[in-house]
């Protein structure tokens, strides 16, 4: 059988793994050779932006510099984009997937598969639900999920990172592997979709708290102690509401790399580290410094504050609690290291 690769979402880390897959594909019998890409259309200097992408083969707002493979082809149409596709890789804000999920049922290929790389969860008055399992019921298909230690300009720059894509049929994750695997973004397969998830949305609670320590200037021992219980409270939280979330995924590159990584440099960190030394709020640091792009961190964090204190848990999580007071509560920075 002939895969077709699509992808939905065309951001920062949405145009990176477009040129990894746009490349990937040519390498393999079984992939056609075509990847089409679904674009928001927005005007850039009085052009759509897909125009310039399918020109310039550059995605000129999101990932400047960085060339796209040709093969590569962006569509401002969501149905057009997915519909002949037997392999969906999402890509976008996760509060924008349900309601790309209503547009596409019952207009994708039967046998149809998907992987998320969104790094966050939808939070309802229930609880919460992972993008996977929203992917899945809405759609029908299996989800795999890709997360790991892989910010995005250095991914489209080539420098070496590996990341974990977590399955539920082994199959997928095998055929998902092909795709984004290359020398310089080593690709590990692990029976665990739910850890592999719940690393990638938590991790950006933690890196808010990273980027406090570093506006504080508190120092190298301060943000080690902060990764260190930030991954504690992950495993934690995770193993609390999924049983079958496996010890062994937190030490993969989804795990603890994505945690350091995400505190040492990242959107959220670099935000946070601004809300200290500016005294401006996070709402207005996104709309300042991200271009366009969402904080995720501050949002998941709300999100997991809502889960907690719904349950009478918050004291068990003293450090995502702290985070979350600071973000939303005018909390001083100062007792991210006081509350814990």
């Amino acid at each position: 059988m002939t895969e077709k690769v699509a992808l939905i979402g065309s951001g920062n880390w949405g145009s990176a793994v477009a040129k990894i897959i746009g490349r990937n594909v040519q390498n393999f019998d079984h992939f056609k050779k075509e990847v089409k890409m679904w674009v928001y259309e927005e005007q850039v200097d009085g052009m759509n932006l897909t125009d310039i992408i399918n020109t310039k083969h550059e995605n000129v707002k999101y990932l400047p510099g960085i060339k796209l493979p040709e093969n590569v082809v962006a569509c401002p149409d969501l149905i057009k984009t997915c519909e002949d596709a037997t392999m969906l890789v999402f890509v976008v804000p996760h509060q924008f997937v349900s309601g790309i999920c209503k547009q596409l049922k019952g207009k994708i290929s039967a046998n149809c598969k998907a992987i998320s790389l969104i790094k966050g969860v939808d939070v309802n008055e229930d609880g919460f639900r992972l993008i996977t399992d929203m992917i899945q019921d809405a759609l029908g298909i299996r989800s795999c999920v890709l997360s790991g230690a892989n910010i995005a300009n250095e991914v489209a720059e080539e420098q070496f990172c590996e990341t974990t894509i977590g399955y539920r049929n082994q199959a997928d994750g095998q055929l998902f592997k092909e795709i984004f695997n290359t020398p310089f973004f080593r690709v590990n397969i692990v029976k665990d979709v739910v850890g592999v998830e719940l690393c990638g949305a938590l991790k950006n609670i933690i890196a808010i708290g990273g980027g406090l320590v570093d506006g504080l200037k508190l120092g190298d021992n301060t943000k080690a102690a902060i990764i260190r219980i930030g991954l504690y409270e992950m495993r934690k939280f995770s193993q609390m509401f999924y049983k079958d979330v496996k010890d062994e995924t937190f030490f993969e590159s989804c795990g603890v790399a994505d945690l350091i990584t995400t505190c040492a440099g990242g959107r959220n960190r670099k935000v946070a580290e601004a809300h200290v030394t500016t005294g401006k709020s996070f709402d207005q640091l996104e709309k300042e410094m991200l271009n366009g792009q969402k904080l995720q961190g501050t949002s998941t964090a709300k999100d997991m504050f809502n889960i907690l204190s719904k349950r009478n848990l918050c004291h068990e999580f003293p450090l995502m609690t702290a985070i979350y007071k600071i973000c939303y509560e005018d909390l001083p920075p100062i007792r991210i290291v006081e509350d814990i």
